[in-house]
């Protein structure tokens, strides 16, 4: 299926009044330059892998909050930002064996191996994942969602590497 092909199937789409079918074939190209370019400039400056996956999640949440789809909650939205962190090329490391299922540290190996790679994420898969999301809503990375995520993964940290009273 060509880029062109898809294009005009979605242009005749849209024209019977399915008006948001343009904005999903974005995301088969995700994610977007100017992400990549912010991960880059962070890597070219020193900073932490971590760092440069933050732009990546900061960039979904933004497209959650721009209603081009929703979440379940707020840690999926981070893991989506840190997959496609991965899949970009960023050198996050995979969750400690303990912390998550087998299956998400088995994804998050792949994921990275892909991002070395530079394998292209299938359309197909694409596009069933931003069906199912555009059910989801938007509530969870409100500031309050965000706000008491944070708050409960400092306080998992406490008294192990987080930073206290500088």
């Amino acid at each position: 299926m060509t880029t062109k092909w898809v294009w005009a199937r979605l242009r005749r789409h849209n024209s019977q009044g399915h008006i948001n079918c343009m904005s999903s074939l974005k995301h088969y190209f995700m994610p977007d330059k100017a992400t990549i370019q912010r991960a880059k400039k962070d890597k070219q400056q020193g900073k932490a892998p971590s760092t440069q996956a933050g732009e990546f999640v900061k960039s979904e949440i933004d497209k959650v909050r721009a209603g081009k789809h929703g979440v379940q909650n707020t840690k999926q939205a981070i893991a989506i930002g840190l997959s496609e962190a991965r899949r970009a090329g960023v050198d996050v490391p995979q969750p400690k064996k303990g912390t998550v299922s087998e299956k998400t540290r088995e994804n998050a190996r792949r994921e990275s191996e892909k991002g070395r790679k530079h394998e292209p994420v299938s359309k197909t898969r694409s596009e069933a994942r931003v069906k199912a999301l555009k059910k989801e809503g938007s509530e969870p990375v409100s500031r309050k969602a965000l706000s008491k995520q944070t708050q409960s993964a400092a306080a998992k940290k406490a008294g192990r590497t987080r930073a206290s009273g500088r």
